[in-house]
């Protein structure tokens, strides 16, 4: 919405200021002896409302110039050229009027509209509309500036949320309990697996809270962890989990928000590989193209309605914590066939410096 349109206090305000302009303008014509007061603020009024209209129009041009994608040499043809068109219809208007009010009054000419004040008119209208011009620029820029802003409060309080969200699910009795009567069972019948899943459980634990308070991570600390997730979980399930990583060596440099990975492979064990009475395979691919990072997760599902299906919270919420941190530049997406669960992500790609 434009912001002075959109708000009734600010419209009431840029009004009064146009017709203040109108009284100073016919307050110019009477000092020039072009004109008496009576036909001046009834010629200078409604141009003046024209021009407030006119230069309001100035702000939709600059949103159509976002800073990220334009050029100078673009932004200033397209400013001079929208200035241009309205000095032209700033000096058509005063013409036109000037006539219509001429006709009015029945005299020959009320305003001798000379050469010396048409180029004032035109250049008054372009000034005033390339003023607008950069004055919306300024604020387009700000509210950007805020907005970027907003958005990062919001992510950070959409991180925190999400990283205790996970913390809360790592430690679900579900998990710590199942993991706990492995070890228990394992102690019996095989101390060397259980040594291994005790040191694992240990070890994901350990880099949860590592990793918990930071904003973003490299996608290597993140595959680690997995690592240590999918260790505790291979010795549950033994041969039925499988799992694949093809991760280019460029995507192993990015940074992304941690703990956007591992729940989703907790996902695919819970409502697709635990459900499958032969187990499966977790294909996880990630690869770096042009400017963006694309992951994505694909595992077997129970073609047994209800069996493999999930509330999709987790998923909304992923998607919702990719809005606040990239905008409408990241993309989260999924599909489910009878025979498998495919999701998505593209964000942008950011390198880490210190690899």
């Amino acid at each position: 919405m434009h912001p002075i349109l959109s708000d009734r206090r600010r419209f009431l305000v840029y009004i009064t200021a146009w017709m203040m302009t109108g009284v100073l303008i016919a307050r110019l014509l009477v000092s020039a002896d072009l004109a008496n007061w009576s036909f001046a603020l009834i010629f200078s009024l409604p141009l003046a409302l024209f021009g407030g209209f006119l230069t309001s129009s100035a702000y939709f041009v600059c949103r159509s110039l976002p800073f990220n994608r334009r050029s100078f040499s673009l932004a200033a043809l397209i400013f001079a050229c929208a200035s241009m068109i309205s000095g032209i219809s700033w000096l058509g208007l005063c013409y036109g009027w000037n006539k219509v009010l001429v006709l009015a009054s029945d005299e020959v000419e009320v305003l001798h509209m000379s050469s010396h004040l048409s180029v004032l008119f035109f250049i008054t209208g372009f000034a005033v509309y390339l003023l607008a011009l950069l004055a919306f620029d300024v604020y387009i820029a700000f509210d950007n500036i805020r907005e970027a802003d907003r958005r990062e409060a919001a992510s950070r309080l959409l991180a925190r949320d999400a990283e205790l969200q996970v913390l809360r699910s790592q430690i679900d009795p579900h998990f710590l309990f199942n993991s706990l009567n492995s070890i228990s069972a394992l102690t019996a019948i095989d101390a060397v697996a259980a040594r291994t899943m005790t040191i694992a459980l240990a070890d994901f634990f350990r880099q949860t809270l590592a990793i918990a308070e930071k904003e973003k991570i490299s996608l290597k600390d993140e595959l680690r962890l997995c690592e240590n997730f999918l260790a505790v979980e291979k010795i549950r399930f033994g041969k039925k989990l499988g799992i694949e990583f093809e991760v280019t060596i460029e995507a192993e440099t990015a940074l992304i928000p941690p703990m956007i990975l591992q729940p989703l492979l907790e996902n695919a064990i819970k409502h697709g590989i635990r459900n499958l009475p032969k187990g499966g395979i977790i294909k996880v691919t990630i690869f770096q193209r042009d400017c963006w990072l694309h992951i994505a997760v694909e595992n077997p599902v129970s073609s047994a309605p209800g069996n493999s299906t999930g509330n999709g919270l987790g998923l909304n919420n992923l998607r919702q914590r990719f809005f606040a941190l990239y905008g409408e530049q990241a993309r989260v997406s999924w599909q489910r066939t009878d025979e498998k669960f495919v999701l998505e992500m593209t964000l942008p790609f950011e390198h880490n410096n210190h690899e």
